[in-house]
């Protein structure tokens, strides 16, 4: 397998140079510590073994713990399956898809944190008034959204996709109301109404509109059942980064070849670009600090748990499943096989000289 971290340590100095009117901040402490994740001479856990008879001590690399590494975050990303799935209703539910056009993107990247925020809001506008001026819901929605800045093969492609319960509740008489036919909204409408919302908001934020901004907005829904597919398909992208490292299948003579899925042909296909440029794409999708790529609304919402505990009780649902939270890795002893537990976390780097260096 191809590290990450070897192509960092391979392509930076030049990625820099060729790239360096494009390098934020944010890219040059997420390129730092993916380089030096794990690395024997950054912070170390001191890990000691639970047999009493052994008292075995070895001190292991700390993990860098950036959303954008491949290594890192897979407990959170787990966390944030199990959360949502917690909160599962009796409802169909829909992923449905609001993607923006080619000719914003230029805008976009350079103004991310006010443009994903903007995307965000007006999704939560479009959806909010459809669900209350539907004959069938007519009351307040609830969905969970999540921005992904990337396509397959990792150019930048803003979009979010939410999940949404085809379903409502009236917040002052508790009704609770679900449509089950096979169509949701009108997908035409909804970018129609999406497209007014953002541009009405861009203008009022004042950022400058291109000249030859689409008029034809793509919002895609699809039917996802019970939504746990679907949730555990975003989960997978929320902390990781935008590519896994197995997928990384060539490092030579200064480019780098990966694979990745292409949706209308269901097969996998290689892209090769060099080592500088494939750095960029990975650049290209560091979210600004603090930005939060997850987010939930109305009765979805994490300040409304009661809520949907009550919703529960009341509508006679499980929200058990089969789907569980994979158990972190245990640290084995090397001399007596028990497991070893953390007793202290970041301490300085030592030397490969140094007693109880684990390599």
């Amino acid at each position: 397998m191809i590290y990450l971290s070897s192509i960092i340590t391979q392509f930076k100095d030049s990625f820099f140079v060729k790239y360096k009117n494009f390098v934020l901040p944010e890219h040059k402490k997420a390129l730092h510590v993916m380089e030096h994740c794990r690395d024997k001479h950054g912070p170390l856990m001191l890990a000691r073994c639970s047999n009493d008879n052994c008292s075995h001590t070895v001190y292991i690399p700390h993990s860098c713990g950036h959303r954008s590494c491949p290594h890192c975050q897979n407990h959170e990303n787990q966390q944030w399956i199990e959360n949502q799935l917690s909160k599962k209703l009796p409802a169909t539910y829909w992923l449905i898809t609001f993607t923006l056009p080619t000719q914003l993107r230029n805008l976009a990247w350079k103004n991310q944190k006010t443009f994903y925020s903007l995307m965000f809001a007006s999704v939560q506008e479009t959806l909010k008034t459809f669900v209350k001026n539907d004959k069938k819901l007519g009351g307040a929605a609830g969905f969970i959204a999540v921005l992904h800045t990337h396509s397959r093969n990792l150019n930048y492609h803003p979009h979010i996709h939410v999940i949404m319960p085809a379903a409502s509740i009236n917040t002052k008489t508790g009704l609770w109301r679900t449509k089950s036919t096979k169509y949701l909204f009108n997908q035409k409408a909804l970018g129609t109404v999406f497209r007014a919302k953002l541009l009405h908001a861009i203008v009022d934020a004042k950022l400058r509109l291109p000249k030859n901004c689409s008029k034809k907005w793509i919002v895609h829904c699809k039917n996802v059942g019970n939504a746990e597919k679907a949730i555990v398909y975003l989960g997978n992208y929320l902390y990781r980064g935008v590519i896994r490292e197995k997928d990384i299948l060539k490092c030579k003579n200064g480019k780098v070849t990966f694979r990745y899925f292409h949706a209308k042909t269901r097969q996998y296909k290689t892209r090769t670009v060099s080592g500088e440029y494939f750095l960029y794409l990975i650049m290209l999708h560091v979210l600004p600090k603090g930005f939060r790529r997850s987010r939930s609304y109305g009765f979805l919402h994490s300040c409304s748990k009661k809520l949907i505990c009550f919703l529960q009780l009341i509508l006679r649902i499980n929200p058990f499943t089969k789907w569980k939270r994979k158990p972190k890795p245990s640290i084995v002893c090397p001399l007596c096989g028990n497991s070893m537990k953390i007793i202290k976390t970041m301490i300085p780097g030592l030397l490969p000289s140094q007693p109880g260096y684990c390599t």
